[in-house]
């Protein structure tokens, strides 16, 4: 027993290594110089460490009002996924209605659409109601997604309906239930869509492309592609607002890691 658990601990030790080194190379090469960039003899780390990368970055765009864009669509999206998705996962999983069966295999599955097929009937839509080129744009298409909703339909399950009907029994609305009992007992999977919406629309750049015209409601990953030039790259910038960039992933990801493994495994147990 001991024996399979050090293996499975060195295969995992392995696996982070290597997907760990682009992301901590990325890093230390936003520290170098041009010229310690493209040399003949690289290295993983900086020879000479410095900022200038960053400062040269920053002053070349208004690269805090594309920051603070990407929050806002990030943040939002999420807040509107987590209470949509939450609230179509519990419908799907906790009430029994003719064709629901029909409807979950419905939107499952359009997960295997790609996305290309459907940007021009969801561009149509957004300029019927004038939605194109705001930040609305980017919110309101991914507020609710197939996977979310099967996320949570998949978890909610696990929660027993004995509950659910005492709180009936007792005269709570279906509302106060699903406030009350089913939001405070699904935290691991709510945990995990908001990583997971968070990241999606934090790295999101071909849907900004298509949707966004003004460079004032650019978001962050726009900007970063704006500083790749018709007749050269500033690599040195490029790798500075990435690293930037991973900074809110780490964060949103470190504070909810607990719950973002345990929402991952358990809404994969019962179906």
């Amino acid at each position: 027993m001991k024996k399979n658990t050090l293996m499975i601990h060195t295969i995992a030790g392995v696996l982070v290594i290597i997907f760990l080194v682009p992301v901590i190379y990325i890093i230390a090469s936003s520290f170098k110089p041009m010229n310690e960039l493209f040399s003949q003899y690289p290295t993983f780390f900086p020879r000479n460490w410095t900022l200038l990368n960053y400062t040269n970055a920053l002053s070349r765009g208004d690269f805090a009002r594309y920051i603070f864009n990407s929050f806002i669509v990030a943040i939002t999206s999420t807040i509107l996924a987590v209470v949509i998705n939450s609230m179509s996962g519990y419908a799907l999983a906790k009430f029994k209605f003719k064709g629901d069966t029909v409807i979950m295999l419905i939107i499952l599955s359009t997960i295997m659409l790609p996305l290309e097929i459907i940007m021009v009937p969801i561009f149509q839509v957004l300029k019927t109601f004038g939605l194109y080129n705001s930040l609305w744009a980017l919110i309101i298409p991914p507020a609710a997604t197939p996977t979310g909703i099967f996320l949570m339909r998949q978890y909610l399950l696990t929660i027993p309906d004995e509950i659910i009907q005492s709180a009936r029994i007792d005269g709570a609305s279906e509302w106060r239930i699903f406030y009350s009992i089913i939001l405070p007992n699904a935290k691991p999977a709510i945990a995990t869509l908001a990583i997971f919406s968070f990241m999606w629309r934090w790295n999101d750049y071909v849907w900004p492309l298509i949707a966004i015209s003004n460079p004032k409601k650019y978001t962050l990953q726009l900007a970063i592609a704006n500083l790749t030039g018709e007749f050269g790259t500033d690599y040195t910038s490029v790798l500075a607002i990435s690293a930037v960039s991973m900074i809110p992933m780490l964060i949103i990801f470190i504070i909810f890691q607990k719950q973002f493994v345990q929402g991952t495994v358990e809404s994969g147990m019962k179906g």
